[in-house]
């Protein structure tokens, strides 16, 4: 009987071990970090290619919470992140124009896109602050919404004097990588005469505080 008990003590502590994923940082419980940053720092990048140049844009209008347990943030996170396509810039007005049209992506009928959290895989932890991880979760644009998955990054940051130049509160550093076919979305693929990737590479870095 004690072998036993000793045997289904080892299966409990292993199983904790390996689902209860999560930051070792001073703050416990759960948590809620918020993204809007009015300094516009927080950036979503969008690459593509046409026949005769690359295009890299920018969008800096981003909001959404995510929460998550401190040590258990494999089963526990959640969240939403919302980008306005009013703050998407190419870096040529008239391109710009054109990409927020009703023949792209129809700023005016579909203000935004969004990314809902739907679940965490492969969740490794590179430092105590630190994790890497696969999240899916609904991606919404142009009135269509799919199911992507990102690779991505979460690094907490306790608050300390170097935190508070950024901003108060504990903080949270996201990196997300992940792509998109335009098709899926029913949107057009061309710009200004010019066709780009059916795919279009995106890249997250954003900064959230839960203390706002």
């Amino acid at each position: 009987m004690n072998r036993f008990c000793s045997t289904l003590a080892v299966v409990l502590f292993l199983t904790i071990a390996v689902t209860a994923q999560g930051f070792k940082v001073k703050a416990g419980g759960s948590q809620t970090f918020n993204f809007e940053d009015k300094g516009g720092r927080n950036q979503v990048t969008f690459f593509s290619t046409t026949q005769l140049e690359d295009i890299t844009g920018t969008a800096n209008a981003i909001t959404g919470t995510v929460s998550f347990e401190t040590v258990n943030f494999a089963n526990t996170l959640k969240g939403k992140i919302v980008v306005k396509v009013a703050s998407m810039n190419t870096g040529i007005d008239l391109r710009n124009t054109h990409l927020k049209s009703a023949n792209w992506l129809d700023e005016k009928k579909y203000p935004e896109i969004t990314f809902e959290i739907k679940s965490v895989e492969n969740v490794k932890q590179t430092a105590d602050n630190k994790l890497v991880f696969k999240v899916r979760g609904n991606f919404s644009m142009h009135g269509v919404t799919k199911e992507v998955a990102a690779d991505a990054e979460a690094t907490y940051l306790d608050e300390s004097e170097q935190t508070q130049k950024r901003g108060p509160g504990d903080l949270l550093g996201v990196r997300a990588k992940f792509s998109v076919k335009l098709s899926d979305f029913d949107v057009d693929n061309v710009v200004i005469g010019n066709k780009v990737a059916e795919n279009i590479d995106v890249t997250v870095n954003m900064v959230g505080t839960n203390k706002m």
